[in-house]
């Protein structure tokens, strides 16, 4: 064996000095099949995985067949007591009877590879490997245990009425909690990998007897053109994936609530999920679904229509409010009651800026106070963005540098941005405000209205993954229109969202339980 570790070392020096300066001094095999040797397959591994001191290397005499043998992982990806307990302990203690190549071990999952690729691929990913001398193959082994946290409330999504569970950053356990709810045969499953430096493991999760095969390709098509080094959260997924990478509008619904997820599943649409990331991507997504909410859902049907459209007047007011008070202020007087512009004269009287100016210093400090609020911890940032606001806004109004007025407006604009269940809409329509502001200080109302048609044109064009993103406005699908900006009641809503064009039309029976009128 001291000769062996000797040729292993000298073999190893002579890889590593012929390596260029500045290149990956990884070692490729001429061939990509494996040696029959136990010393040639290790010594080979070890030149791959060069510089990489978390590998770990066991070699024993395989018990079954008296043959050395070595298993190899790396040690912070691997669950060390199934490694010990359910692999080691029965290949070097325990012979009993079985198949020539099949192994005592105690494990769910366990599948033999051939080329060093797959080996590679099998060990940066948590999976132990047996190479067993005088076996031109190896074992790839589900041994996988790399530190992860609990499953807990997620903090962007709050429920209300909902279940209080979140998403984690592994793929597994998140399809688990999909399939919690949707427990049935018919929810298929198609796995990819993507990056060429790092691999990210990317499932596509979809009803096979609901979600309409074209959708389903054109998913398939978009992730396996991905040609980067490495995608690490979904974020970053959904901005190669969607239509549109020039607009300011999210075309894919990312979540991190596992019923939202089985919710969009259940109406024909097709759920991704990327290993290593605590959120998923719905799609196809309309303009509609990012002002409903799981938990409308839970709650009377008219409760739920008044706040959704609440949620559609605070869009209006976050993105229109600042832009018309600077129009009504510079150009378009005529519009505001007498008494209310005497008080705004008064008001401005001590402010030496225009109002887009105004408008302009109170909205970035805004800004600057919610990012402060998020980056610092909680307790710290909840007093930040309450006390910094108030303190700030009052000294502002006494400097003479913006009225009371405007501070008004600002407050109201954050509170509205606020209202709105999803984050990513919510960001956009902030930034919404800013092009809208900037043309009511040079056109007044008429620039307002022009930008408005000019943001529904554009939001007709787009579309996510090849579906329209305006429907069921336009195209207009009066179907739709029970589970929009309303919500009807659940026994009214029969079929499945035309705009998805679903294999299954009908999502339950058109008669409901009739109940006792006496």
């Amino acid at each position: 064996m001291s000769f062996v570790r000797r040729l292993f070392r000298w073999t190893n020096r002579i890889f590593i000095e012929a390596a260029e300066p500045g290149q990956n001094s990884n070692f490729v095999p001429a061939s990509n099949e494996l040696h029959t040797t136990l010393t040639e397959n290790v010594m080979a591994l070890q030149t791959i995985f060069n510089k990489t001191p978390d590998l770990v290397v066991r070699t024993f005499i395989y018990k079954q067949t008296d043959r050395q043998a070595a298993l190899v992982y790396l040690s912070g990806l691997v669950d060390k007591n199934a490694i010990n307990n359910n692999v080691l302990n029965q290949l070097m203690f325990h012979k009993v009877e079985a198949l020539e190549d099949e192994l005592p071990v105690t494990l769910g999952l366990m599948s033999t590879i051939t080329t060093w690729e797959q080996i590679e691929t099998s060990i940066l990913h948590g999976y132990s490997v047996l190479f067993i001398d005088g076996l031109q193959q190896a074992y790839a082994m589900d041994t996988q245990g790399w530190p992860q946290r609990a499953i807990t409330d997620s903090q962007i999504e709050a429920s209300l009425k909902g279940a209080h569970q979140g998403f984690v950053e592994t793929d597994g356990q998140n399809i688990a909690l999909i399939r919690r709810y949707i427990s049935s045969t018919d929810l298929k499953i198609k796995e990819y990998y993507v990056g060429q430096r790092a691999k990210s493991k990317v499932s596509i999760l979809y009803l096979e007897d609901v979600a309409v095969p074209e959708l389903l390709q054109e998913m398939e098509t978009r992730i396996s053109q991905l040609n980067i080094d490495c995608i690490l959260n979904t974020g970053e997924l959904a901005e190669y994936l969607e239509d549109s990478t020039l607009s300011l509008f999210p075309q894919f619904i990312t979540t991190e609530r596992p019923d939202t997820a089985a919710s969009q599943i259940l109406q024909g649409r097709i759920c991704v999920v990327l290993d290593r990331s605590s959120s998923v991507l719905i799609a196809p997504m309309n303009l509609v679904s990012f002002f409903q909410g799981i938990d409308d859902y839970s709650m009377r049907w008219p409760v739920a229509t008044f706040l959704r459209l609440l949620r559609v007047l605070a869009c209006f007011v976050a993105a229109f409010l600042p832009g018309i008070y600077i129009a009504c202020i510079s150009f378009n007087h005529e519009v505001i009651p007498l008494d209310l512009i005497l008080s705004i004269g008064e008001f401005r009287a001590a402010v030496p800026y225009p109002p887009l100016i105004e408008a302009l210093i109170m909205e970035i400090m805004l800004e600057m106070l919610r990012e402060a609020g998020i980056r610092l911890p909680a307790p710290v940032g909840q007093t930040v963005g309450i006390v910094g606001g108030i303190v700030i806004g009052q000294a502002a109004v006494q400097a003479g540098l913006v009225s009371n007025l405007m501070v008004v407006i600002v407050a109201s604009t954050a509170v509205a941005s606020f209202i709105l269940p999803n984050y990513d809409m919510a960001s956009s329509i902030r930034l919404i405000r800013f092009p809208m502001m900037i043309i009511a200080s040079i056109f007044g109302i008429v620039g307002i209205v022009a930008g408005y048609m000019v943001l529904v044109a554009h939001l007709i064009n787009l579309k996510s993954l090849g579906q329209s993103y305006a429907s069921p406005i336009a195209p207009i699908r009066l179907g739709d229109w029970k589970d929009s900006f309303v919500r009807l009641p659940l026994w009214k809503m029969v079929m499945r969202p035309q705009s998805i064009k679903t294999l299954q039309k009908k999502k339950m029976a058109p008669k409901r339980a009739e109940g006792d009128d006496n």
